[in-house]
């Protein structure tokens, strides 16, 4: 179950974290890649201070986006951006998010996203969260998938295999971290059943498309290759 209240307080805490990584760059420190293909850092911040303001549509009922074509506009106009005014917008878009999920709320609502996508209004306040957690380890300053919070690791595992579940394109997977945490995903594909056991960061990395699995054990058959998030 979503505690929304407890996420939006997390969100200001990820948030503080790559506010603070921000305020140290110099001019250039933008226009370096980020890790992500095509994407430079300040792409990376644009579609950060972008998304926070899309999802605070979605929680006062409008759409997310005007278009997909006006949210890649965004992005790319604002991706050249000095450092200061990068800090400034996403300051003000997170403030912005939050002071609209603050706003007394049916959180049990059903709300819509991009691409005719619902989910429980309670479950955005983690959306944004994976958003802001996950983009600063793209960005390539220093913050890794380790040094995640474990909890945040935990669900958001709990999240992608439940994303995969039945996948058509996925064997049954079993899932399982060094503390002994279990997940299933998969099972929508023919094959033998397949176990992938590792460091929950290393899980956490395959399952979002940010690592190849290297370094994750296998055992059933070849690590599933999963699709795009």
């Amino acid at each position: 179950m979503m505690d929304h209240a407890h996420d939006l307080g997390a969100v200001r805490e990820a948030t503080d974290r790559l506010l603070s990584a921000v305020a140290t760059w110099d001019g250039a420190a933008v226009a370096e890649p980020s890790r992500l293909p095509g994407w430079s850092r300040g792409h990376v911040l644009a579609h950060l201070s972008r998304n926070a303001d899309a999802l605070g549509n979605v929680l006062r009922g409008l759409p997310m986006y005007a278009s997909s074509e006006t949210r890649d506009a965004d992005i790319a106009a604002g991706a050249p951006r000095p450092p200061a005014e990068q800090l400034a917008d996403l300051r003000r878009s997170g403030d912005g998010f939050l002071a609209v999920a603050a706003r007394p709320a049916d959180w049990s609502r059903t709300v819509t996203l991009r691409n005719g996508v619902t989910d429980s209004a309670s479950r955005v306040p983690f959306r944004r969260r994976i958003e802001v957690e996950l983009h600063h380890v793209d960005l390539d300053v220093g913050y890794e998938l380790e040094d995640l919070p474990a909890e945040f690791t935990e669900r958001e595992i709990a999240v992608l295999t439940e994303r995969f579940h039945r996948h058509p394109d996925v064997p049954a997977t079993a899932v399982a971290d060094e503390e002994g945490r279990t997940w299933t995903t998969g099972g929508g594909a023919e094959g033998a059943p397949v176990a992938v056991r590792g460091p929950a960061a290393d899980l956490l990395g395959w399952l979002c498309g940010r690592r190849d699995g290297s370094a994750l054990a296998v055992t059933g058959g070849p690590l599933p290759a999963l699709p795009p998030l």
